[in-house]
């Protein structure tokens, strides 16, 4: 299936210091697309792939699961690991969560991590009926587009799978009793308004995280895609101030060009 236009992944090579961008379950990286660039124009090597099933059409995510997209992931960790001094890793919504496993399995080659609304778990009643429900019904609405700017759109699917929320439920578990093991530098930015991950989970990662460097940022004009609402600015600036101080041998000296590479698969 072609990609949906805006949804494909980007890559930019900058300098020595690098920054994998992780995305949402059903969103893409155009979510993250403006951040990247943000950061690909201040020297940065940057690299924000599409997870498996995403950016095309909701059935093609239906076949994925938790070790899909965690994959990819590790694949594009290793890749900039390959040719950058310093890697840290930043994510969105689920796209927090493969932050925290690649910072659990990997330990001190991920530099430090910046969570935008980390998800940690499926709340409600219906995340019990899901190992049921998953039989019953291909899908159920979706979760994008949680965004208080006027006249912005996050580009993502109208419909949740339910074969691969059954298996974000158990990547969250699996990523939740590995949390002490993070014990990376941590900047986490959240949102008071989010109608679709809870301030509990972010409550919940700084809780149980074992870092000793760890930033909390309130973000208070923006609802779940905080990188495209009102505080995207803030975001941004504040990922970058904190990259300047973990990685020793960035350091910004203006814009540069940023052009990346996209494609649609």
């Amino acid at each position: 299936m072609p990609v949906i236009a805006g949804a494909e992944p980007y890559r930019h090579e900058g300098g020595a210091t690098g920054v994998l961008l992780c995305h949402g379950f059903t969103g893409s990286p155009q979510s993250l697309r403006s951040w990247a660039e943000y950061l690909a124009a201040r020297g940065l090597s940057v690299s924000l792939p599409l997870l498996p099933g995403h950016g095309t059409r909701w059935q093609d995510l239906q076949v994925t699961g938790w070790e899909d997209w965690y994959a990819e992931v590790d694949r594009a960790f290793a890749e900039l690991r390959e040719r950058c001094t310093t890697v840290l890793v930043a994510g969105l919504s689920m796209g927090g969560a493969l932050a925290l496993r690649l910072a659990e399995r990997h330990g001190d080659a991920v530099a430090g991590l910046v969570l935008v609304n980390p998800a940690l778990k499926v709340h409600g009643l219906a995340a019990h009926a899901l190992p049921v429900a998953r039989h019953l019904l291909p899908s159920t609405r979706g979760i994008v587009s949680d965004i208080a700017k006027e006249g912005v759109e996050e580009t993502g699917y109208t419909r949740v799978p339910l074969h691969a929320a059954h298996s974000l439920r158990r990547f969250f578990r699996i990523v939740d009793g590995d949390l002490p093991r993070v014990s990376q530098p941590l900047l986490l930015l959240h949102s008071a308004t989010d109608h679709v991950v809870p301030p509990a989970d972010s409550a919940r990662v700084l809780a149980r995280v074992s870092s000793a460097d760890t930033t909390e940022v309130v973000l208070e004009h923006s609802h779940h895609v905080a990188t495209l609402d009102h505080d995207a600015d803030r975001i941004f600036a504040e990922s970058e101030s904190f990259v300047a101080r973990i990685a020793p041998e960035y350091s910004h000296v203006g814009l540069v060009g940023q052009e990346g590479t996209a494609s649609g698969g």
